[in-house]
C-alpha cells in the first residue's frame, strides 16, 4: 500500500508530504481546489505519460516520490527481481519532469524507464479516472475488464502472439503461391551463381598468397640480378665485407693507445657481422630463386578467374566471400518459399497452437463472464435499480488477435426486461452507478494493493450514494481506498479523510492539503451538505453521517 507521497513544483503544489493510512480515504474540497492534482501526480509515479506542463510556472522541475510497503512475496518482489532491481523493507518510487520536457524515474535508487515504471505501477496502484464510466461503453475496454476479471491477461498476451505468427505464415504462403514462377527463376539464379562461386573457391589467406607469389614470379629476373650483385660486392674482390672486418680489428688495436676509439671500433666491427650474416643470407637467397614460368601463369590466371569474377558481379575481390553468404542466405529463403507444403504443415500448426490457447481463454472468459454478470447484478439492487440485470454477452467472432470472440456488455435496468447493450440502453445516472458497481467488482479480481478512485461517485446521489459509500468501505478492509469525491455521504464513511484547498501565498496560487480530526471532518461534511451558509442542523445531520452524533 501506499504509506508517503512527496511531491514537490508540480502543477500548483509547491512543496507538500502527505502520510497515507490504510482503509478507505477520502479526499475533498471545493471544485478546481486541486484534489485531481494528488492524483495526477500519483499517476505520474507510476508510469503516465510526462509532460512539461506539470512543472510548476517558474521552476526548473518537479518532482514526485512514493514510499510502498509491499509484500515480499507478492508480484511487485517478483517484478523487482525479474529486473535485477534492489529489493528493500519498502519500496521507493521516484519521478522527476525537467520544465523542458525530459523525464526521469527511479526505483529504489536505480534508474528506470518509463516502460519499466509503468509495468512495476501496475502492481501498485489501480487509478479509476473521473470518466472511467464512459469507456466501458467501448469494445476494446470491456473486453480487457473481463480478462483482468478473469486474471487472463497473461494468456491474451500469448494468444496476441499466437495470432500474429499465424497471420504472418498466411501471408508468407499467400505470397509464395503468388510468385511462384518467379521465386522459381530466382532459386535457379541463385544455384547458378553460388555454383560459379564454389568452383571459384575463393579464400581471403589465398587470395593474399597469390598476389604475393604474382608479384614474386613477375619480377624474378630482377630480384635475381639485383641479389647477385649484392653478394658479388660482399664476397668477391675486392671483398666489401672482409675490408670492414680489417678496419674493425685495427681501430680496435688503436683503441688501446686512445679510449675515444673504442666505440667507433665496436661500430666497425659489429657492422662486419652484420654484412657477413647478410652475406650468408643472400647465398641461401640465390641458391633457392629460380625463374619459374609455370607457377607465375598459375598465378596470372588465378588472379584473373577472381578479377572477372569480381567485375561481373560488381564487388572488390575481398567482398566475394560475403556476396556468396548473402546468395546462400537468399537461396535457403527463396527454397522455403517454394516449399508451398512446407509452408501449408507450419501454418496449420501456427492455426492449431492459436486456436487451442484461444480456446483456453474463451473458457476462461466464459467462466468470468458468469461470476462478473451476478456480482454486478447482485450490486445492481442496491444501487436504486431493483429487478436489474447485467451479462456478458460472449458471441462466437472471426478469429484475431484478441481471440475467438467478441464481448458485449449487456443491461436492463428494470425488471421483465430483455438486457441490451450497455452503449444503447444506460442513462447517464444508470451508466454512472453500473460502471462503479462494475470498478469496485473488477478492483477485488486485481492484485494493486492501492485503488483509487476520482469522482467515479459522478452521477449519483442521495440513498445510493450513501450505499456507494459503504461499498467502499467494505472494500477498504481488503484494500488502502482513495476517493476523490464530492457526495458527503460517500466522505462520511471514510476511515480518514483530507481537505484539499487552494490559496495564495507569496503571489502565486497553491494547493494545500489537510488531515481532518473529528471536529475538522464535521465542518467538512456540513459544508458539502449545506453549501455558503452551516446552520447548528446541518452541522448535526453531518455529525449524524459520520456516526458520531
Amino acid at each position: 500500500m501506499l504509506k508517503r507521497l512527496a511531491i514537490r513544483d508540480f502543477v500548483l503544489v509547491d512543496r507538500l508530504e502527505l502520510e497515507f493510512a490504510p482503509g478507505f480515504g477520502a479526499l475533498t474540497g471545493e471544485t478546481g481546489a486541486g484534489k485531481s492534482i494528488l492524483l495526477d501526480a500519483l499517476s505520474l509515479l507510476l508510469g503516465n505519460r510526462a509532460d512539461s506542463a506539470l512543472v510548476r510556472q517558474g521552476c526548473e522541475r518537479a518532482e514526485v516520490s512514493g514510499v510502498f510497503a509491499y509484500n515480499q512475496e507478492g508480484v511487485a518482489a517478483a517484478w523487482l527481481r525479474a529486473n535485477d532491481l534492489p529489493e528493500d523493507e519498502e519500496l521507493l518510487v521516484r519521478r522527476v519532469v525537467e520544465a523542458g520536457g525530459r523525464s526521469r524515474a527511479y526505483v529504489n535508487g536505480t534508474p528506470v524507464t518509463a516502460v519499466q515504471l509503468k509495468d512495476l505501477g501496475e502492481h501498485l496502484a489501480d487509478i479509476h479516472g473521473q470518466h472511467a464510466h464512459h469507456a466501458l461503453l467501448r469494445a476494446d475496454a470491456q473486453r480487457e475488464l473481463l480478462d483482468v476479471q478473469a486474471g487472463a491477461q497473461a494468456l491474451v498476451r500469448e494468444v496476441g502472439d499466437l495470432h500474429k505468427r499465424w497471420a504472418a505464415l498466411v501471408r508468407e504462403r499467400e505470397a509464395a503461391e503468388k510468385q511462384s514462377e518467379s521465386m522459381l527463376r530466382e532459386r535457379e539464379m541463385l544455384e547458378w551463381q553460388l555454383g560459379e562461386a564454389r568452383t571459384l573457391a575463393f579464400d581471403a589467406e589465398g587470395w593474399q598468397q597469390t598476389n604475393a607469389d604474382h608479384q614474386r614470379l613477375a619480377h624474378v629476373a630482377s630480384l635475381i640480378e639485383g641479389a647477385s650483385a649484392s653478394l658479388a660486392a660482399l664476397d668477391d674482390e675486392p671483398a666489401l665485407t672482409a675490408e670492414v672486418e680489417r678496419l674493425g680489428q685495427r681501430l680496435t688495436e688503436l683503441a688501446g693507445y686512445d679510449a675515444q676509439l673504442a666505440p667507433l671500433a665496436e661500430l666497425l666491427v659489429n657492422a662486419g657481422i652484420q654484412l657477413e650474416e647478410a652475406s650468408s643470407g643472400l647465398r641461401r637467397y640465390c641458391d633457392r630463386i629460380e625463374q619459374d614460368p609455370d607457377a607465375l601463369a598459375e598465378a596470372e590466371r588465378r588472379i584473373g578467374a577472381v578479377t572477372q569474377f569480381a567485375r561481373k558481379y560488381r564487388v572488390q575481390p575481398e567482398e566475394i566471400l560475403a556476396l556468396q553468404q548473402t546468395w546462400e542466405l537468399r537461396l535457403g529463403e527463396v527454397a522455403r518459399a517454394g516449399d508451398i507444403e512446407a509452408l501449408r504443415a507450419d501454418e496449420a500448426t501456427a492455426q492449431a497452437r492459436f486456436r487451442e490457447r484461444a480456446g483456453e481463454l474463451s473458457r476462461q472468459r466464459t467462466k468470468a463472464a458468469k461470476s462478473l454478470g451476478l456480482a454486478v447484478s447482485d450490486a445492481m439492487q442496491t444501487l436504486a435499480m431493483a429487478g436489474g440485470k447485467f451479462e456478458v454477452h460472449i458471441e462466437t467472432a472471426e478469429p484475431s488477435a484478441h481471440g475467438l470472440e467478441s464481448i458485449e456488455f449487456r443491461v436492463a435496468a428494470n425488471a421483465h426486461q430483455t438486457p441490451r447493450a450497455l452503449a444503447k440502453v444506460a442513462s447517464g445516472g444508470e451508466l454512472s452507478r453500473i460502471g462503479l458497481a462494475i470498478q469496485v467488482i473488477a478492483s477485488r479480481a486485481g492484485s494493486a494493493p492501492t485503488l483509487v478512485f476520482d469522482e467515479v461517485d459522478v452521477g449519483i446521489g442521495g440513498r445510493v450514494a450513501e450505499i456507494v459509500g459503504r461499498h467502499l468501505k467494505a472494500l477498504g478492509v481488503e484494500r488502502q481506498v482513495l476517493v476523490v469525491t464530492h457526495l458527503p455521504q460517500v466522505a462520511a464513511q471514510a476511515d480518514w479523510q483530507w481537505q484539499v484547498s487552494k490559496g495564495e501565498s507569496r503571489g502565486s496560487v497553491r494547493s494545500m492539503v489537510q488531515t481532518l480530526d473529528r471536529e475538522a471532518r464535521i465542518e467538512e461534511i456540513a459544508r458539502m451538505l449545506g453549501g455558503v451558509d452551516i446552520t447548528e442542523t446541518t452541522r448535526a445531520h453531518a455529525a449524524e453521517l459520520l456516526g458520531f452524533a
